[in-house]
């Protein structure tokens, strides 16, 4: 494939993931901690209907990502969710989106190795203590997690495709496992009558609503959106027109399926007595085992226990190592784009963003501090995530009008119906996550203004640092205000209650109606899109490889 073929392309990156090995990237990103705690995590909030949250949310995250396999397979480069917008919209849109998603991502890594440490922490003392009820690492720990973080940047750092080897027989082990808890609870414990008794509240124990909540606040988009890596990959894959999109929605839909049998399994497997004495609300609650591993001791299935407390270990250190390459690759991206300094931008001989992979460890160390619960950073890396993915959708539309007669190896039907439902799903996400999750998100969107001020003002080289084009990013502070707007007087996460459902719900289409409008409307020139990308040529041929 030539760069003719394709549009801009990284020169430097080593394309040495193949179309299964990126497909596992995007697995065993889903497949991390994360299926550890949803499937309680979202009972707790939505009793059994978190079952019909995991359809919303597959779905949800197919049409966001069906956008995404169109514009990583026309331009299949690193860090593809911040350079987008930079060819559509200018350099606001893609600092806005790149901030929020490397904040996002960037939290990850540390977050895996705590909660490999907690579950760890059972056989290997030393590593916690208490304050006020809350695990806090000791000294000792703070060095273990220091190690883990070292250790996800060397394997990064040796290059893609000793990190896709290890990948692969981590993912197995990790899907393997997936199944086979759901088998074993679907054999030995399940009772559908749980999932509609009277005394247990029914199927919908609180209401319709919570289905909505469980989507964003359960951790279910968080967990799908691990699909997201095969577009920060882009780059370094053999086939991109084909290896993209097969990965996006392959990842979905097969780690979408099992994940979504172990919800009923669990769900149907909940013994009564816990369920007529504590509700839905307090499953598990207590239990310093893990939520999963305290369901299966509960059953008396020991052998389940050892097999969970295994993957415990393995399933945070590997996702731990895929979100170190993303968030380098990010950094990498907005150094590209002339948003970053542009020593983020060097390549060793094997092709990795060696001082990009540097910052993620040191910036990733300094999260070793007391953490609020793991329901709550999910929440916080769900929106920040979902907001800068929903750039995807506009510039989808966008590049169709400004680059009509570019070659487009995967195209989405419908004209503009996709982007626009993929715009909508990204609002009704971010909606549903709820005030107290959202006005941290929107708080940080504005200390990264201020950090892209400080950018402009003291950068070195001033030639590599291009235009703002406000006026073009106009529609992405539309989108976030009235986000902002609509979920402090919505009735998720401490809104005000303004708006009940049906009036939010008319309140998010009609903004994203205007959102989309003006993200077509505003867009750049064709001739100014074919500046950015030449701009980037530019810069791409002469990043410097610095060998190690």
């Amino acid at each position: 494939m030539t760069e003719a073929d394709t549009g801009p392309a990284d020169r430097g990156l080593r394309r040495d993931i193949g179309k299964l090995g990126l497909l596992f990237v995007s697995c065993g990103a889903i497949i991390g901690s994360s299926w550890l705690f949803v499937p309680i995590t979202a009972l707790q909030i939505a009793g059994p209907s978190a079952i019909v949250s995991w359809v919303i949310a597959i779905a949800l995250i197919t049409v966001i990502m069906l956008t995404y396999s169109e514009l990583s397979a026309m331009f299949p480069v690193a860090g593809g969710v911040t350079r987008f917008p930079q060819y559509s919209h200018g350099s606001f849109t893609s600092y806005t989106v790149g901030w929020i998603t490397w904040l996002g991502v960037a939290a990850v890594p540390p977050i895996e190795v705590l909660a490999t440490l907690q579950y760890s922490s059972s056989y290997i003392g030393g590593l916690f203590r208490q304050e006020a009820g809350t695990p806090v690492l000791t000294t000792v720990g703070i060095a273990v997690a220091v190690a883990l973080m070292g250790l996800y940047t060397v394997v990064n750092i040796l290059g893609v495709r000793w990190f896709a080897r290890i990948n692969n027989v981590m993912v197995w082990w990790k899907l393997t496992t997936v199944a086979v808890m759901a088998i074993a609870l679907l054999a030995t414990a399940f009772d559908s009558d749980v999932l509609t008794a009277a005394d247990t509240g029914g199927f919908t124990p609180f209401g319709y609503g919570a289905i909505f909540a469980a989507v964003s606040s359960g951790g279910l988009v968080f967990t799908l959106m691990g699909a997201r890596q095969a577009v920060e990959l882009a780059a370094e894959t053999t086939r991109p027109k084909v290896n993209i999109p097969f990965a996006l929605i392959g990842s979905i839909l097969i780690c979408g399926a099992i994940l979504m049998a172990l919800q009923i399994a669990v769900a149907g497997s909940i013994p009564r007595d816990v369920l007529t004495s504590g509700g839905w609300h307090n499953l598990f609650v207590n239990q310093d085992i893990g939520p999963l591993a305290g369901l299966a001791g509960a059953l008396g299935l020991v052998w389940l226990v050892v097999v969970i407390r295994v993957d415990a270990v393995v399933s945070p250190l590997d996702t731990g190592l895929i979100y170190a390459a993303s968030a380098a690759r990010l950094s990498y991206a907005q150094g590209r784009n002339g948003n970053a300094p542009q020593w983020l931008t060097l390549l060793n001989k094997r092709g990795v963003p060696w001082t990009s992979m540097l910052l993620m460890f040191v910036v990733g160390c300094l999260f070793f501090l007391p953490l609020p619960s793991w329901q709550q950073l999910a929440a916080f890396i769900t929106t920040a995530t979902v907001l800068a993915f929903g750039a995807g959708p506009v510039v989808m539309g966008a590049l169709r009008r400004q680059l009509p007669e570019q070659e487009r190896p995967f195209k989405v039907a419908g004209g503009d119906v996709v982007p626009f439902l993929a715009l909508l799903a990204a609002s009704f996400i971010v909606y549903w996550a709820g005030w107290s999750t959202n006005m941290r998100v929107f708080l940080a969107v504005a200390v990264g203004y201020v950090v892209l001020a400080l950018h402009y003002r003291f950068a070195r080289d001033r030639a590599l640092i291009p235009p703002l084009q406000l006026r073009e990013g106009a529609w992405i502070v539309i989108w976030f205000c009235g986000l902002a707007a609509i979920s402090s007087l919505g009735t998720y996460g401490d809104g005000m209650g303004v708006l009940n459902g049906p009036a939010s719900a008319v309140a998010i289409v009609v903004l994203t109606t205007v959102a989309y409008w003006a993200g077509q409307e505003f867009r750049l020139s064709t001739s100014e899109v074919e500046d950015n990308i030449e701009r980037q040529r530019i810069v791409d041929a002469s990043t410097p490889l610095v060998e190690l």
